[in-house]
């Protein structure tokens, strides 16, 4: 029973992340500006994560004021790249459809595995593999195979930008600062995403946040709710009982419910072949997750024999 409460946490959070591209390309096509959202997401998603932080203060860990500091600073630093990540995939909405956009997104799988290969200095041929097959999948899930619909290169470009983004939050979500209390950590992440969203869309804010729209507000609670408050929380709940290689293959859930998504309330047409190519990308992080699969079994084997 634990284990399916855990599962279905990090499946909460990974559909969470999967809406959220859908509604801002609706609200764009409704005239309200990315800029406006984007910072709203992030405005509202602090508010709550540090509303939440302050109730969780009790929990929270002790340490030392100076290593206190320095955590939050780098927790800090690392939101930036949250931050840059909405920025350029809702960006890349305006040239390329919510089906494709997230496909570039989820490079972050291949590139995850670089930079651990990088900064651990060993090759893991099974990981290698896993990362060829995401490009393989990618091939399909783009339907770069239909020569009549070329993809636009600004929102290649855009997409790219934003998994190379993705790739920096997904390390600091599970590397940086993680002796602080999970929602301590989310506050200064998702802070660090809101300075780095108001610095770059500054004025814009001026003329393109659309204060008195009961519809813009409504918009950016959705936004901050399902960007910013309930992922972390879902994958800080469940990725302690799934494990890493278990977590990992279920986060992949946003591929497919952005897909249908996009199809149910934007029209979009998606064809075998792309969901062909979703099915590959699945695979592959199974692959890539292989070992990590294999030692939560077998720590769940043996957390039973010693019960």
């Amino acid at each position: 029973m634990e284990k399916l409460k855990g599962v279905l946490y990090v499946l909460v959070g990974a559909a969470s992340y999967g809406v959220l591209a859908t509604f801002v390309k609706k609200a764009n096509l409704e005239g309200f500006s990315t800029s406006g959202l984007n910072t709203l997401q992030y405005l509202i998603g602090f508010i709550g994560v540090a509303l939440l932080a302050l109730l969780n203060k009790k929990n929270s860990t002790v340490i030392n004021s100076k290593e206190n500091k320095n955590s939050k600073l780098k927790l800090v630093l690392f939101g930036t790249a949250a931050g840059l990540t909405s920025y350029f995939y809702y960006l890349s909405l305006n040239y390329i459809p919510v089906s494709v956009a997230i496909i570039f997104l989820m490079q972050a799988i291949w590139m995850g595995v670089v930079l651990e290969m990088i900064l651990s200095k060993k090759v893991d041929k099974l990981k290698l593999f896993g990362s060829l097959l995401v490009i393989v999948g990618t091939l399909f899930a783009v339907n770069v195979f239909n020569e009549s619909k070329a993809i636009d290169p600004t929102g290649f470009i855009l997409g790219v930008m934003a998994s190379m983004c993705y790739t920096a939050t997904l390390y600091a979500s599970n590397t940086v600062a993680v002796n602080l209390h999970n929602m301590v950590r989310s506050k200064y992440l998702v802070l660090g995403g809101l300075l780095i969203v108001l610095l770059i869309w500054n004025t814009d804010l001026l003329t393109e946040f659309n204060y008195a729209s009961l519809s813009f507000w409504k918009y950016g609670l959705f936004l901050g709710f399902f960007g910013a408050v309930l992922p972390p929380i879902a994958f800080n709940k469940g990725f302690p009982i799934t494990g890493i290689g278990l977590g990992s293959i279920l986060t992949s859930l946003e591929i497919p419910v952005s897909i249908l998504t996009a199809s149910i309330i934007l029209g979009e047409e998606i064809k075998g072949v792309q969901w062909l190519g979703v099915f590959i990308i699945i695979i592959s992080v199974a692959v890539i997750n292989y070992k990590s699969i294999l030692n939560d079994i077998k720590n769940t084997t043996n957390q039973s024999a010693s019960a």
